[in-house]
């Protein structure tokens, strides 16, 4: 591996020592815990742009996952860092997502306005250090710090710290929010980019919101579609959709690495330490694509993320959010024991906080079914 990859000898540890695996580094053991944890199951019920219910065939916020650990695994193999890290900082990413994609964590940070907000990484940082329950020795999954810098850097170094961040990390002096992440966590955010912009459009396709004729001027669209053209003459219309996707996400994936790996040739022979005081953006598309993607990004979102079709979806999924809060917190008897009792015994945190993390872990389903038992 390259100078700058974290090795697991070199990982800072966890807040709660543990004996060490005989057959298996610290960072696969990250990435087993996350796979083998409860939010990761329910993400497969999770919506990530269409509901769940809406077909088998477009993506859950677990496809996503899985398409964004894929990624990430490829580029830091290739950079030459470390991809159990890289895996491990992917597959949790998205753990703190609420049911109903941004819709639900748009109304529970309205809703939570005055108890701190809600915002899906922190609720992640949450759930691994605390909420998720499957080891008698300590609280969360005991995730290296490695891994949890990168959960809590995901969008870069925090120039301000949100409060509930510290609240949840056991021991502060072990980070440093103002660095910028490693270089396996800045993959693993770059691939998530890659992931959603190149699924949204395969999905947004099969959905009917666009046809191949429409798109086929994009950037990077565009030279999918002739390569296409030129290397299969009489394809059907769906493949030739399949074809154009998979060359668009090569084509990204292809450019971090090669725009990346000029970055990283500048600092070669530097250790970790050196590279996290270095300004420059090491994991990066050129300035080419980026601008590109901005303009792909922009056709999603006036075409597909605010269609009428999917606002119409969004209200009804925010009704049910808003109206399970209220409800809750008008009628604390309605939950479950356990989450009666985590509001009975709180001396940190307020009711409405925790019927906030109740709501979030459900998946869109459960919300509906809920909503359906106790709303209509």
């Amino acid at each position: 591996m390259e100078s700058y990859a974290i090795l697991p000898a070199h990982s800072k540890g966890r807040e709660y020592p543990e004996e060490p695996s005989n057959y298996r580094s610290v960072f696969q053991r990250d990435r087993d815990r996350i796979l083998h944890c409860g939010s990761f199951r329910k993400l497969q019920f999770k919506t990530q742009v269409f509901l769940a219910n809406k077909g088998d065939y477009y993506r859950t916020r677990l496809t996503h996952t899985l398409e964004v650990a894929q990624i990430a695994r490829t580029v830091s193999k290739v950079l030459g860092v470390n991809s159990e890290l890289a895996e491990a900082i992917a597959l949790a990413h998205d753990l703190g997502h609420p049911p109903f994609g941004h819709t639900g964590e748009e109304e529970l940070n309205k809703l939570l306005t005055n108890d701190g907000g809600f915002d899906h990484n922190i609720q992640t940082l949450k759930i691994v250090t605390k909420l998720e329950q499957m080891y008698a020795s300590h609280p969360g999954l005991n995730l290296t710090i490695e891994t949890l810098d990168g959960i809590i850097k995901h969008n870069g170094p925090l120039n301000i710290v949100n409060k509930y961040i510290t609240e949840e990390i056991k021991d502060l002096k072990k980070f440093n929010f103002k660095k910028p992440p490693s270089i396996e966590a800045q993959i693993a955010a770059i691939s998530d980019d890659i992931a959603y912009n190149s699924h949204d459009l395969g999905d947004g396709l099969r959905a009917g919101f666009f046809s191949l004729s429409d798109i086929k001027s994009l950037p990077i669209v565009k030279e999918a579609f002739q390569e296409v053209e030129i290397k299969y003459k009489s394809i059907n219309y769906k493949t030739k959709c399949y074809e154009i996707i998979r060359y668009f996400l090569n084509n990204l994936v292809t450019n971090v690495i090669d725009e990346s790996s000029k970055r990283l040739n500048l600092i070669k022979g530097n250790n970790l330490e050196t590279l996290k005081n270095e300004k420059l953006k090491l994991i990066d598309f050129n300035k080419n694509t980026k601008q590109n993607l901005e303009i792909v990004r922009k056709y999603l979102f006036e075409n597909m993320y605010r269609s009428k079709e999917v606002i119409f979806e969004r209200e009804k999924c925010s009704k049910v959010i808003v109206d399970l809060f209220n409800l809750y917190n008008n009628n604390l008897n309605l939950l479950p024991c356990d989450w009666q009792k985590k509001i009975k015994y709180s001396k940190s945190e307020t009711p409405k906080r925790i019927i906030g993390d109740y709501i979030s872990g459900m998946t869109d389903r459960f919300a509906i079914n809920q909503h359906k038992v106790l709303v209509n």
